[in-house]
C-alpha cells in the first residue's frame, strides 16, 4: 500500500513540474495571401522578403525590404530592425520565412506574420509582383 502510495505521490508530482514549465512564447501567426495583402495596407507595416539577392530581381512584392536568410549576417540585420513594427515575412514557398519568423520570435519580435506558401501563393492567388 505504501509503495502505491509513493507511486500516486510521485505521478502527481511529475505532472505538476511538466505542466509547470516555462510557457512557450508566442509564436509568430501564419496567414494566406489575401490576409497578407490585407495586413500590408496597415500601417506600421514592413514587408520583409528573406529570399537570394536573385530571386528577389525576378520578381517581389512591391516595397518589401530584401534581407536574405542565407546570407551570414542575416541575424545582424533583424537585430538591428525596428521591434515597433509589424513584419510581414515571405520566402519562395514558405520554408525560410517560418524559419525567419521562429528567429524574430526568438528576438522579440512582438508582431511578425509567415506568408503561408510563400510569393508562389501570393503569385496563384492572383496578386501583383514588380521586377
Amino acid at each position: 500500500m505504501k509503495a502505491v502510495l509513493i507511486l500516486a505521490v510521485a505521478f502527481a508530482l511529475a505532472g505538476t513540474f511538466t505542466s509547470a514549465a516555462a510557457p512557450e512564447k508566442t509564436a509568430h501567426k501564419n496567414v494566406n495571401a489575401d490576409e497578407f495583402e490585407k495586413l500590408s495596407k496597415e500601417p506600421d507595416t514592413v514587408i520583409l522578403d528573406v529570399r537570394s539577392p536573385k530571386e528577389y530581381a525576378a520578381g517581389h512584392i512591391k516595397n518589401s525590404v530584401l534581407i536574405d536568410f542565407n546570407a551570414k549576417d542575416f541575424d545582424e540585420k533583424i537585430k538591428q530592425l525596428d521591434k515597433s513594427k509589424t513584419y510581414l515575412v515571405h520566402c519562395a514557398v514558405g520554408g525560410r520565412s517560418a524559419k525567419a519568423c521562429s528567429k524574430m520570435d526568438h528576438f522579440d519580435f512582438p508582431k511578425v506574420v509567415n506568408l503561408e506558401g510563400g510569393i508562389k501563393a501570393w503569385e496563384k492567388a492572383g496578386k501583383p509582383v514588380e521586377k
